[in-house]
């Protein structure tokens, strides 16, 4: 079957490049990192920085303001917990009183659906005995986020143009800022789950009643709130025509100011009225508060955006951030005793982008290195910078496959994950080179007459199935992984994942696109005449174009090949014997020093405060005394 579909996909290359072409724009369109190509649709893998191992959980939350703890665990906390019990797939209920509320946790079993969860707590909530609960106390589920869904905190401050701080707000008018202009402009950002206010004052009527003046009047606490309650409210009768127009009848009666307040008739003894303002001061004032924010010593006021569950995490800071430049415009601004104008800005103090890109450029780093290096390894140990060039420009093929993978199977890209994949890479140009290593010794030991169809095909069927062995073996190997329950399974089985996708993906690049590639290469490099005068002088061209019209580097290293590739086609015309040996060893020496100065620039060991060259050096001086014992184990085995 394996050397069925190894011939299948040699006799029909054509299948072979459309699946490397579906493969490579499916996987850029789902990598992590954004390329920035332009008309490329985008529906990236999710990304944070760390693996979410909390528990599934939902939380219940009840407030009873001004309630002891101890009247709050008898009266909500144990009620509830007792009624949320029977909940199907809970695991254990954590329960904590407070003071003026309470706050139970429910702990499921992680096979059980997030939302299903809710809704079945939901339903139990609504289905309460009539006296579960005191009168007016309302249990609320939480938001639909996990405990790592904190992702974006920010304060609230007065600027100048220039960005500097200038103050001249108090806490109040921020607070209610933040409440009811902020706060609803970012929830509607999209992935949002909530977004929650912290610090400053909220701003509220206060009514500090009089004693004295309530027993002289023989009034109760009860009836100053009963005429506080029905002072601020709306009324709404039926509607009366008048010169055949219908005119809607309501009685006005919302609270603006504290002198409606102070008006509102609490009785009327002998037709004389009682108001508030005869029993009680009525004020405008802070409400208590059992916390603030600091910052940098300061109280300041603020929010945390939290990322609904399930959501990328990267995206929904995106969004936040978008949000937020469409709000800012119209928070307030102020002019200040001196002449200042001091405008309201969002200014962030927690950001998790840059976590977050730090994680990706990880594996971004990593696989940058891992190409070079085996470019270097290839060229010399095989002399072949064709095979070199193969062998690392499918490995980001797996690669990009293995982020298609991931997206489809809901595994989010990560530190641990992507580690897997980093991990993973050097199995995965190992098996590259093996085969590559087979198609060259086969090209040269190969008789006269053996097609180059032939000798790629038993090349690759020679050692294809030794290699999917072995890579079986390291992916069997990992089942126990996949075993893991509970923090250690969330921690470590997308690990698992990734390393047994990038295994997968770099057996499918081995056996069904390296040997047609391979074909190619090598019958394009094989034909005589002016083809490869040709090729290598558009090496050349190509490469300027790119070094001043796109990126320097690729440009600079396609050049190199090309002036090399005219070189060594002028060498072999006009040289013979051992000068084409010895000519073609410095050529391939030479691709192998510019690929290391690629490496230096990219890795710099020695740190990015020496220089590039002191960091070539040493480079060449670790590769060099690396394979020269390679060379020699080889040359006495």
């Amino acid at each position: 079957m394996l050397a069925g579909i190894i011939r299948f996909f040699l006799e029909n290359k054509l299948v072979a490049y459309l699946l490397l072409l579906l493969f490579i724009g499916w996987g850029l369109a789902t990598a992590p990192f954004d390329f920035g190509i332009a008309g490329l649709p985008r529906d990236p893998v999710a990304v944070d920085a760390i693996p979410d191992i909390g528990e599934n959980q939902q939380i219940v939350f009840t407030q009873w303001p001004g309630r002891s703890p101890q009247n709050i665990e008898d009266q909500v906390t144990y009620p509830l917990t007792t009624a949320l019990l029977g909940i199907p797939g809970v695991k254990s209920v954590r329960s904590n009183s407070m003071f003026g509320f309470s706050s139970i946790s429910l702990i499921f079993n992680e096979e059980v659906e997030f939302y299903w969860s809710r809704s079945r707590i939901l339903e139990k909530l609504n289905s309460l005995p009539a006296n579960t609960l005191p009168p007016d106390v309302q249990p609320a589920l939480g938001p639909d986020a996990t405990a790592l869904g904190q992702i974006y905190w920010y304060t609230l401050e007065g600027q100048d143009a220039d960005g500097q701080t200038t103050g001249g707000w108090d806490p109040q008018e921020l607070r209610s800022i933040q409440d009811f202009y902020v706060r609803y402009g970012l929830t509607a950002a999209a992935g949002v789950a909530e977004v929650a206010s912290i610090g400053g004052f909220v701003k509220e009527y206060q009514i500090d009643v009089d004693p004295a003046a309530m027993k002289a009047n023989n009034i109760n606490l009860e009836q100053v709130m009963q005429a506080v309650r029905s002072s601020n409210i709306d009324i709404g009768a039926q509607t009366i025509e008048i010169n055949l127009a219908e005119y809607f009848v309501r009685g006005l009666g919302y609270v603006k100011n504290i002198g409606d307040l102070e008006k509102s008739v609490i009785k009327t003894v002998n037709n004389v009225p009682i108001r508030v303002q005869d029993v009680a001061h009525v004020s405008l004032g802070p409400a208590t508060r059992r916390g603030l924010l600091d910052k940098a010593g300061a109280e300041a006021v603020g929010g945390v955006v939290v990322a609904r569950y399930g959501a990328n995490p990267l995206e929904v800071i995106d969004n936040v951030k978008a949000k937020i430049a469409e709000l800012e415009p119209g928070l307030p601004r102020k002019t200040l005793a001196d002449g200042t104008v001091s405008q309201v800005k969002i200014v962030p103090f927690y950001d998790r982008t840059q976590l977050i890109h730090e994680t990706i450029g990880t594996l971004e780093e990593a696989l940058t290195l891992e190409i070079l290096i085996t470019i270097i390894v290839v060229i010399l140990l095989l002399l072949n910078l064709q095979s070199s060039l193969l062998v690392a420009g499918t490995l980001p093929v797996a690669v990009l496959m293995c982020f298609i993978a991931m997206k489809y199977f809901g595994v989010d890209a990560n530190i641990v994950a992507l580690s897997g994949i980093a991990i993973a890479i050097g199995t995965m140009v190992a098996m590259g080179i093996v085969l590559i290593e087979s198609m060259v010794q086969r090209l040269k030991e190969a008789p006269p007459e053996e097609s180059l169809f032939t000798s790629i095909f038993e090349a690759t069927t020679e050692v294809a199935s030794a290699v999917i062995t072995a890579v079986a073996t390291t992916v069997i190997s990992f089942l126990p992984v996949f075993t893991m329950e509970a923090a250690e399974g969330k921690l470590f089985r997308p690990l698992a994942y990734t390393k047994t996708f990038a295994l997968l993906s770099a057996i499918f690049v081995a056996v069904v696109l390296i040997p047609p590639l391979a074909h190619t290469l090598f019958s394009f490099t094989n034909r005589k005449k002016k083809r490869p005068y040709l090729a290598n002088g558009l090496a050349v061209v190509g490469g300027i174009l790119i070094a001043s019209l796109v990126q320097w580097i690729p440009g600079l290293v396609l050049a190199v090949v090309g002036l090399t590739g005219l070189l060594k086609e002028a060498l072999t015309a006009y040289a013979s014997g051992r000068q084409v040996v010895y000519a073609d060893g410095l050529i391939n020496i030479g691709y192998a020093l510019v690929v290391a100065w690629l490496l230096a620039g990219v890795w710099m060991p020695l740190g990015v405060t020496q220089s590039q060259f002191s960091n070539f050096l040493f480079v060449v001086i670790i590769a060099g005394t690396l394979l020269t014992f390679f060379y020699l184990v080889i040359y006495f085995y």
